[in-house]
C-alpha cells in the first residue's frame, strides 16, 4: 500500500468530453433547482391570503398556501393508495 495521497484524475481514465458533459449536467441541474426554488417561493408569497375553508364538521380560516399544500399531499396519498390497490388486484 502506498501512503501517498491520491491526486484526482491520476490513475483514472480521463475523458475531457465526459467531464464536460458531467459539468454541464451538474450546472443545468443546479440552475433548474434554483429556478424551481424561486418559483416555489414566489408561489408561497403570492398565496398567503387567508381563505375560508369548509370542513365536514365545521369551517375555519387558513392561508391559501397551506390549503394548496395539504390538498396536493392528500392527492399524492390517494394516488399512492389507488395504485397499490390496483397492483393487489393484478396480483390475484
Amino acid at each position: 500500500m502506498s501512503t501517498q495521497a491520491q491526486i484526482p484524475g491520476k490513475g483514472q481514465p480521463s475523458s475531457s468530453t465526459a467531464k464536460t458533459k458531467r459539468s454541464q449536467r451538474e450546472q443545468a441541474r443546479t440552475v433548474a433547482i434554483v429556478v424551481l426554488a424561486i418559483l416555489l417561493t414566489l408561489f408561497a408569497v403570492f398565496n398567503l391570503k387567508d381563505v375560508k375553508v369548509s370542513y365536514v364538521f365545521g369551517s375555519g380560516r387558513a392561508p391559501l398556501i397551506v390549503v394548496i399544500v395539504i390538498s396536493v399531499l392528500f392527492g399524492i396519498v390517494l394516488t399512492y393508495l389507488a395504485e397499490r390497490l390496483q397492483q393487489r388486484k393484478k396480483g390475484r
